[in-house]
């Protein structure tokens, strides 16, 4: 899959530098992996999450979230919003 872009991963990363290494790993995971559909991808992203038009992907031990939208025909991923378990508890990453 090609994700756009990884900006708000390095962004992320620069203010919580301890996020790098989980975040490294789901993106080259993510980027080699194809999916059809939600639930396929459901199946090597056990813990990802469709809400509201956004998967929502946890990583880091259920400290971090990414929340990204797929489109499986074109096999692109946009992420949208990178933020901690506590920003994404706020809610609000679905007002942007």
């Amino acid at each position: 899959m090609r994700i756009i872009s990884k900006k708000p991963l390095r962004e992320f990363w620069q203010r919580h530098p301890e996020s790098r290494p989980a975040l490294d790993e789901w993106f080259r995971k993510a980027s080699q992996f194809t999916a059809a559909s939600f639930p396929a991808l459901r199946q090597a992203f056990g813990s990802a999450d469709y809400v509201d038009g956004f998967t929502i992907f946890d990583l880091g031990g259920n400290r971090y979230r990414v929340a990204a939208v797929i489109h499986y025909d074109k096999q692109r991923m946009y992420i949208r919003q990178v933020m901690t378990h506590a920003e994404y508890d706020r809610n609000d990453w679905r007002k942007k």
